[in-house]
């Protein structure tokens, strides 16, 4: 019998202002998919070819997009692939600490080949207080108190990573807690390059299931609203947004490498997964004005997506000739070393969006920072 994968899937329709409910089939073998109206219990979507459709996405709690509609993953559809997908799934806090902010990208590049999917992320600082709060487990240590300290120092990047035995993947890929003894015994791993002692060790990852639901509640609560505050300065600041197609292709350590090599302040960062209503409205000046709007609305909300905050003198101007002509064929003509050029495929899928107008930098930030995070 031919490999399938099936799963509960819910969409909101918004015209009738209903929640429905699919079965969700996917066969791996050719990237086909299939969908059953649950309540009507009728065929919706006859099996079809899907490309924007990938298995390191299928996981419960994930939300796909299959033909510009939403859905939400809330259940296995069987228990084949409850087994099959489901068994190993693990999710787990990554934090980067203030000593590792700016190597940011090629941790990023270290957890894709690791196979992790990055489903949450947030820029943020702690204070003191919130900090203790975090390693309270640790405060009758003799290093609490730096801990807490450099840990409040500067900003932070929480992650919350999704896989196969995620928990001791990303902790492998860490290293020994004491930089030094890492740079001994593990060369390659992310303490052992951006760390420097015990406290100073470039990141944290849970230690066990339980410590990773307590930690990612903290960082990313289901039920108290947003949870702890960006770092969005609104001040000589553009938009940057890394599309969802870059960052299902693991191409968003690479991005902000590049960004960063350019001279460019990341100030802030936010993983963000849009509905088409928040997509048209922030593309809404391209409507009537620029063809690709709908496909280009059906990108943004494909999947999750990151947005920046990028600060510096001039930068909307700066910036926006950074990232290239809107066209990555035109861009690897006339401007070979843009974002743009090097890492967009299409008009569509080319690879991020930048503020195009200075004065609707602010706009664009303020949009996603206060706004969608507010």
């Amino acid at each position: 019998m031919e490999e399938r994968y099936a799963f509960l899937a819910e969409w909101y329709d918004p015209s009738a202002t209903l929640l429905r409910r699919y079965q969700l089939l996917y066969y791996p073998k050719d990237g086909t998919v299939e969908m059953f109206d649950v309540k009507n219990q009728r065929i919706f979507l006859r099996r079809t070819k899907y490309d924007g459709l990938h298995q390191e996405n299928l996981f419960i709690g994930s939300r796909v997009s299959v033909f510009s509609r939403q859905l939400n993953l809330i259940a296995y559809g069987d228990q084949y692939t409850a087994n099959k997908l489901g068994s190993k799934k693990e999710r787990t806090l990554a934090m980067i600490k203030p000593d590792a902010v700016t190597k940011l990208g090629d941790i990023l590049q270290a957890i894709h080949a690791a196979n992790l999917i990055v489903t949450k992320a947030k820029m943020t600082r702690l204070t003191e207080n919130q900090a203790a709060d975090f390693y309270v487990e640790h405060q009758s240590k003799p290093f609490f108190s730096n801990l807490v300290q450099f840990v409040s120092s500067g900003h932070l990047v929480a992650m919350e990573l999704m896989g196969d035995e995620a928990i001791s993947i990303w902790r492998r890929l860490l290293g020994p807690t004491d930089s030094t003894v890492a740079q001994r015994e593990a060369q390659h791993s992310v303490r052992a390059q951006f760390g420097t002692d015990g406290v100073k060790n470039a990141g944290h990852g849970s230690d066990s299931v339980a410590a990773a639901a307590r930690e990612l509640e903290y960082f990313f609560p289901s039920t108290t609203g947003h949870g702890l505050s960006n770092t969005a300065k609104y001040t000589d600041c553009t938009c940057c947004i890394v599309k969802p197609h870059a960052i299902l292709e693991g191409l968003t350590g690479k991005i902000l490498n590049s960004i960063s090599a350019a001279g460019f302040e990341i100030s802030a960062l936010q993983m963000f997964t849009l509905d088409q209503t928040n997509a048209e409205e922030f593309y809404e000046v391209y409507k009537g004005v620029v063809t690709e709007y709908p496909n280009m609305v059906a990108e943004l909300c494909s999947g999750p997506c990151l947005a920046l905050e990028i600060c510096g003198t001039n930068t909307p101007k700066s910036f926006r000739g950074f990232c290239g002509p809107n066209d990555p064929g035109t861009a690897r003509h006339v401007r070979p070393t843009t974002l743009r050029a090097i890492y967009g495929k299409d008009k569509v899928q080319n690879a991020v969006h930048c503020t195009d107008l200075p004065e609707d930098g602010l706009l664009e930030v303020q949009y996603f920072f206060k706004i969608l995070d507010g």
